[in-house]
């Protein structure tokens, strides 16, 4: 092997793509890697760039990650402005007023032995095609990595975030709302908590750790669930909020401390902001298309590039033909996390596409929506159509260990039906979109695909009620764990 050919680097390191951007162990992500995924980014994606933003989320790693990849800036000249421990989506919106690319060291909702990079060109985050191209770069280590301490961060990176809120939606668009923000050790846990103050809501803090926990918004462990339903009881609020690591993914509840999944809350703030054109993967729950309350809606693969490509295609299609009906293009993933393609204009005020997933938006969009119409968050979602979603995950599950079980799946309908749901009659649609995703007789779905992300095994169930679907996944989870 080549040792200065990146994409040799990254297979000796074990350290790779996922669905969203590089993600791999902690004791694998060393300076040099750092630095050559940064350099590799700055030699091909960000090429000629002068300016970097770079930020972190809380873990313990990432700062030391930063400084490797500040290196790696300096090297090719670029200056860093370093906003710090702030949310991927404020380093994305910041990097994107400028002009210019970005770095965010962060594990997302990964288990805390893991971490990774994220990144951003000047019109947002990078394509599958971006990522081949960074594959295919030469980067030469210096004989030693000069790592030099970060600054001070730019406190203009977070003001900017901040001012986006709080000029779209008005300084009383919450007033008279009391939100608890369940903190963790969330990168967002002080800015969300600021941008609801401004906001006129009363805040209440809760649950701050220093210890890192492991948010995943689309599989909320057990305590997490038991727990907003305590504090609801003790505090009484009108909602509670909380994202995963790096505040990407929304994680909402209402005033019972019951979590709205993350698929409703997408179709709820889409229907906020009036939106035309709703791009969203396959996994999300299928009350989008039964609603009928939007012009179009595309499915793809899971992720966020995909999801931006599709509304890509989608703006595309708006600009080409005069027939096509204008109107805000967006998109949503099954983690609640949003996606902006297009800006939006109400009652004068207009809110800066931002096609990155973003927590705040959607956390925004349904207390707003609640206030508007005098009705409780639990509320919000009566008028969709009943279908319910649930998904879970076999940790340490190796996906060559998954990609085996659904090819064996598909080979045999019976043993299909059989190991994802045996009470739901015979199999109707089998959807190969990202993995495998199977409709039954009974309209019940239940899709499996292998995590981009770590060795997982996610499931993702659909039915009439909320107790049948999570049933559902855990029955299906539970005869593979004994396969």
């Amino acid at each position: 092997m080549n040792p200065n050919n990146f994409a040799d680097r990254v297979a000796r390191s074990g350290v790779a793509f996922g669905t969203s951007g590089a993600r791999g162990l902690v004791a694998d992500m060393t300076d040099e890697l750092c630095y050559a995924y940064a350099s590799a980014f700055l030699q091909t994606v960000a090429s000629g760039a002068n300016t970097l933003v770079l930020g972190h989320d809380l873990r313990p790693s990432s700062p030391r990650m930063a400084v490797a990849c500040a290196a790696a800036a300096a090297a090719h000249g670029a200056r860093v402005i370093y906003a710090g421990a702030l949310p991927t989506p404020a380093l994305a919106y910041y990097a994107a007023q400028l002009r210019v690319p970005a770095l965010v060291i962060t594990g997302s909702h990964i288990p805390f032995d893991r971490n990774g990079i994220k990144f951003y060109r000047a019109d947002g985050e990078i394509s599958k095609a971006d990522e081949q191209a960074m594959l295919a770069a030469t980067v030469e280590l210096p004989a030693s990595l000069d790592l030099a301490a970060l600054p001070e961060p730019d406190a203009q990176v977070a003001q900017a975030y901040v001012q986006r809120y709080t000029q779209f939606f008005g300084s009383q668009a919450l007033v008279g709302m009391r939100v608890a923000v369940y903190e963790h050790s969330s990168v967002g846990r002080d800015i969300i908590g600021q941008i609801l103050h401004a906001l006129g809501a009363q805040v209440l803090p809760l649950g701050r750790t220093d210890v890192f926990v492991p948010i995943d918004t689309e599989a909320v462990r057990p305590e997490d669930i038991a727990q907003a339903r305590a504090w609801a009881a003790e505090h009484r609020f009108d909602a509670i909020v909380s994202t995963d690591g790096d505040a990407d993914r929304p994680l909402l509840g209402d005033e019972r401390g019951q979590w709205l999944r993350g698929d409703v809350v997408g179709i709820l703030c889409a229907q906020f902001l009036r939106a035309q054109v709703v791009v969203t993967p396959v996994s999300s729950n299928t009350a989008l298309e039964k609603s009928g309350a939007f012009a179009q809606v595309l499915r793809t693969r899971i992720g966020s590039p995909y999801v931006i490509a599709g509304m890509d295609t989608a703006l595309a299609a708006q600009m080409q033909d005069a027939a096509v009906q204008a109107g805000p293009v967006v998109g949503f993933e099954a983690n609640g996390g949003f996606l902006l393609a297009s800006d939006v204009l109400q009652h004068g005020r207009k809110l800066a596409a931002l096609p990155t997933r973003d927590a705040v938006l959607p956390m925004l969009a349904l207390l707003s929506l609640a206030r508007q119409r005098g009705s409780l968050l639990s509320d919000l979602s009566a008028d969709l159509p009943k279908r319910f979603t649930a998904s879970d995950r076999l940790q340490a599950f190796a996906t060559e260990k998954s990609r085996t079980l659904i090819q064996n799946l598909l080979a045999d309908a019976a043993r299909m039906a059989a190991t994802l749901a045996p009470g739901a009659g015979a199999v109707a649609e089998v959807d190969q979109t990202d993995g495998l995703r199977v409709t039954f007789a009974n309209q019940d779905i239940v899709h499996l695909r292998p995590s981009g992300n770590a060795p997982e095994l996610r499931c993702y169930a659909e039915s009439a009620t909320v107790e049948s679907a999570k049933a559902l996944c855990d029955a299906c989870l539970a005869r593979i764990g004994q396969l």
